[in-house]
């Protein structure tokens, strides 16, 4: 069998890593093709639609090819590859900013109870949701939320403080709870109803 008909699975990491450091173009669009799925459910959280989602995918994959020599292969090449990806969505955020709106909520309930999840949401429950949150709080939620980073992090990557960190927090979580009240736990009980 050629080169040209293996599939995706037939190849390891590390032997897609080599060939893409020796410009294999193939290499390069196996690796593609395996992370994408991974790439774009990153991406996604980040943006307002599929297309800027798209956007980030192409820009972090470029970053990793050019970079590809710095990457420590004793290492978790997903784990690398996300960090690239989520540097790459907030450089994009940055970029935006000028065009985001800013809302305001005041007076924030810090002691405000988590609903009770009585429905299982799909992805696309989830993303109606998320896309109804300003950016910067839907950043925000994502940095601390899923990917781990601390306040002060935020901040950095940001060019916010802290505190400004911790309130983008509570308010998207306020905006989350708002959200999925409305459109999820109505429809829950149209549909127990029925």
């Amino acid at each position: 069998m050629s080169e040209k008909h293996l599939e995706v699975q037939e190849y390891s990491d590390s032997d897609l890593i080599s060939g893409c450091l020796k410009g294999k173009e193939l290499h390069q669009e196996v690796l593609y093709k395996r992370y994408f799925s991974f790439a774009m459910s990153v991406s996604i959280r980040y943006t307002k639609d599929r297309n800027e989602a798209m956007e980030i995918v192409n820009d972090s994959y470029m970053k990793v090819l050019e970079n590809l020599g710095a990457y420590d292969s004793s290492k978790s090449f997903k784990a690398w590859y996300s960090r690239i990806l989520v540097n790459t969505s907030i450089d994009n955020y940055r970029r935006n900013l000028k065009h985001s709106s800013s809302v305001s909520i005041d007076n924030i309930d810090k002691e405000e109870q988590e609903p009770e999840i009585d429905i299982e949401l799909s992805v696309n429950d989830i993303l109606k949701i998320f896309s109804q949150i300003p950016e910067q709080y839907k950043v925000t939620f994502n940095l601390f939320e899923i990917e781990g980073y601390s306040h002060e992090e935020i901040g950095k990557l940001l060019g916010v403080t802290t505190s400004t960190s911790r309130s983008n927090l509570a308010r998207a979580k306020k905006m989350v709870r708002e959200i999925y009240m409305k459109e999820f736990k109505s429809a829950a009980k149209r549909h127990e109803a029925v």
